[in-house]
């Protein structure tokens, strides 16, 4: 679950902090890791910042570093266990792991000479058991839900795409697609999220993929289901007037947001 993050009614700007502002940098253009990751390192180091600096929400860069010792990480754990309502474990080592990062930047550019954080004991997660979906009853969803991907849906949605029912028929062929693609595909969350038109090669029958660390693989696009998103993405050119570049995301909502990860 992603943590709801204290001081969020602060005004602070971190990118407006030297050392903040390049560990961000380096976190998406030299770890390659996604806007996401960067926004939630973002979130998590503007709760610790204030906390830690006495609630100073501009402090400098030397007090930063300073702050940075075990007494004071240790007290911030603390402080997000005691939290009203406490934040899980899972959320609090969370926390901790971005601060560990951040640290580890930190004794990489010669700031600190160690990482404090190695030196807290983190609280214990347990473990949650996998819920996996048999064969079965993904084909018995496939079976009651084969209108929301058939042709004969999509004229019946051109005529009523803008009702109550338009949202409700749009949003059904939505988590249609995405499951069938998560199916079909074995793709992540967070790679199904990302995807653009451009990566479905209908011609070659391939999905191009963008993985951890930014990098590429193909993957076979089953017939089906290349017939499947053809449908819909016709049905989003309904809604949204005409044909859309290859660049935009290729799952969208009904207001033609991009799609973004619930939890």
């Amino acid at each position: 679950r992603c943590p709801k993050m204290l001081y969020v009614d602060r005004k602070i700007d971190l990118m407006d902090m030297e050392i903040v502002s390049k560990y961000i940098s380096y976190v998406k253009d030299i770890r390659r890791y996604s806007q996401r990751t960067a926004e939630i390192y973002l979130a998590v180091l503007k709760d610790f910042i204030p906390f830690a600096c006495d609630g100073d929400t501009n402090p400098s860069d030397k007090l930063i570093v300073e702050s940075l010792i075990p007494s004071i990480i240790r007290s911030y754990e603390v402080h997000l266990l005691d939290a009203d309502p406490p934040k899980t474990a899972r959320t609090v080592n969370l926390h901790l792991s971005v601060l560990s990062g951040f640290c580890k930047y930190l004794v990489k550019e010669g700031h600190i000479k160690s990482n404090p954080v190695k030196l807290i004991t983190r609280p214990k997660v347990e473990s949650r058991i996998p819920v996996f979906y048999k064969k079965e009853g993904m084909e018995e969803y496939f079976e009651k839900t084969d209108w929301y991907a058939s042709s004969e849906e999509l004229e019946s949605f051109k005529q009523d795409w803008n009702t109550k029912q338009g949202k409700k028929t749009y949003e059904n062929r939505l988590a249609r697609a995405i499951i069938s693609s998560l199916y079909s595909l074995g793709l992540r969350r967070s790679e199904l999220i990302g995807m653009c038109i451009g990566d479905m090669d209908f011609g070659r029958k391939v999905v191009k993929v963008r993985g951890k660390g930014n990098k590429m693989r193909e993957i076979p696009l089953p017939s089906s289901l290349s017939e499947e998103i053809l449908l819909y993405l016709e049905a989003v050119e309904v809604m949204c007037g005409g044909e859309r570049s290859l660049k935009e995301p290729l799952f969208i909502t009904y207001t033609g947001r991009s799609l973004y990860p619930a939890y």
